[in-house]
């Protein structure tokens, strides 16, 4: 399992990074739970977990009206899993890891393929 938070990103683009997710793994939200915007000023942050697993299919690159930050937390295998599914649809630069004796963190950077 790991989890994967959205921010700096349209409500639209994260509805798109978590549908590419949904297609390929399980995950704990329900097809038509989508990102709503919250009221007021702050930033909003969409989160959501999944259970990567060996057999996904892929998706073709999508379109992104901007860039997305993405922060996906869990065990290694479940990190890379969730990585390549986004880096065969999204542009995806990685921006920072953190990495412990269980458990990996690693922060990325997601925009439309060019």
């Amino acid at each position: 399992m790991a989890t994967v938070s959205l921010t700096g990103a349209s409500k639209e683009d994260a509805a798109t990074v978590f549908g590419v997710l949904r297609a390929a793994f399980p995950t704990d939200r329900s097809f038509d739970d989508v990102p709503q915007e919250q009221p007021g000023d702050r930033t909003a942050v969409w989160t959501a977990e999944f259970e990567p697993t060996q057999e996904w299919i892929p998706t073709e690159p999508l379109p992104l009206e901007g860039s997305v930050s993405a922060t996906i937390q869990g065990g290694y295998v479940a990190v890379d899993q969730l990585r390549e599914a986004l880096n065969v649809t999204f542009a995806v630069a990685e921006r920072g890891t953190a990495s412990g004796d269980q458990e990996q963190e690693v922060d990325l950077r997601l925009t439309t393929k060019r």
